[in-house]
């Protein structure tokens, strides 16, 4: 994916990992390897090693560093035009995400490793930061679509701050500002943008 983007734009400056499986998971007793493999596997790892071949743009040429080495840096960065990544976590550190223990896993991991990787990727003059964006509908809370009771879903909906459900334009005014000159400053952080969700 990152090489056919290179092909069309040269290099990519903005990584946003904005996939994510829900649904079909489960309470702690209903785990199972297999669902929890799924999740880490969509929701985790594309997310670290999407980030890894981003971070590859920009990483010196070998020369006689080891694993776990940091690049020697060679003057003062620019924030404002550091390459930039936004992951996308979930309210796991808000409260119980009942039913959706293999989710709320993988998403709790981008949020714990988060200031880990943040470190690293700014010895490549990459800023990280990582979203919290409250339950966005993006179709999946569609009375249609969802997976989900709708008295549940619409007696959740209705004890939200604002009686709705976030829209993605919610969380993409703080992601544009993350990635823009304005938010260059902020780094290896986990942001939640939710609408007062966890303050209900």
């Amino acid at each position: 994916m990152v090489d056919a983007a290179r092909a069309l734009t040269g290099t990519v400056d903005v990584l946003v990992c904005n996939h994510a499986r829900s649904g079909g998971d489960g309470s702690i007793l209903d785990m199972t390897p297999e669902v929890l493999d799924a999740f880490w596997q969509t929701n985790t790892r594309s997310t670290i090693q999407l980030t890894q071949r981003f971070a590859a743009q920009f990483r010196p040429p070998a020369g006689g560093t080891r694993p776990g080495e940091r690049p020697a840096r060679t003057g003062p960065a620019d924030p404002a035009r550091a390459p930039k990544v936004v992951w996308m976590t979930s309210g796991q550190l808000h409260g119980p995400m009942r039913g959706e223990v293999a989710y709320a896993a993988s998403k709790a991991a981008l949020a714990g490793v988060t200031a880990t990787v943040a470190a690293e990727l700014l010895d490549l003059g990459i800023v990280l930061n990582t979203v919290n964006p409250g339950p966005v509908n993006t179709g999946y809370l569609d009375p249609a679509t969802t997976d989900r009771p709708l008295a549940e879903l619409e007696a959740l909906r209705a004890a939200t701050p604002f009686g709705r459900w976030g829209e993605p334009a919610d969380p993409a005014r703080l992601i544009g500002w993350l990635v823009g000159p304005a938010g260059s400053w902020v780094v290896g952080q986990v942001l939640t943008t939710d609408g007062g969700l966890g303050l209900r």
